[in-house]
C-alpha cells in the first residue's frame, strides 16, 4: 500500500495494489473518485482538495492502529497548502 500527495495539484493517491493494466474510475464526488482494477478489487482512492481531507481532526497525521493489539504507528504528513490557485487535475496518471 502507498500513500502519495502532490501539493502541486493537492492531490493524495492511496494505491492499494501494483499498477494494472487498466482501471475503471468510479467519480463519487468531487473530491473523491475510487479506481477498479479490472478484477473488480479497488486499485486505489484518489483524494481531491487533499489538504483539507488529509489533516482532518488528526491535524495531518496518519494513523495506523491494529485493532486486535491496541498497536498503533504514527506518520505526520506534509500537507502543506497547496500552489495558490491549482486545483484542476493534472494530465499525468496518479497511482504509480
Amino acid at each position: 500500500m502507498k500513500l502519495t500527495y502532490d501539493p502541486r495539484y493537492n492531490i493524495a493517491y492511496l494505491r492499494f495494489h501494483e499498477k494494472a493494466d487498466a482501471v475503471e474510475t468510479i467519480h463519487v464526488s468531487d473530491e473523491l473518485n475510487v479506481d477498479l482494477a479490472p478484477d473488480g478489487t479497488i486499485y486505489g482512492i484518489e483524494l481531491l482538495n487533499a489538504n483539507e481531507q488529509l489533516q482532518g481532526e488528526d491535524k495531518g497525521k496518519f494513523v495506523v492502529v491494529n485493532e486486535a493489539s491496541d498497536k498503533h504507528a504514527e506518520l505526520h504528513l506534509d500537507v502543506s497548502t497547496p500552489v495558490p490557485g491549482v486545483r484542476e487535475k493534472p494530465k499525468k496518471k496518479y497511482g504509480k
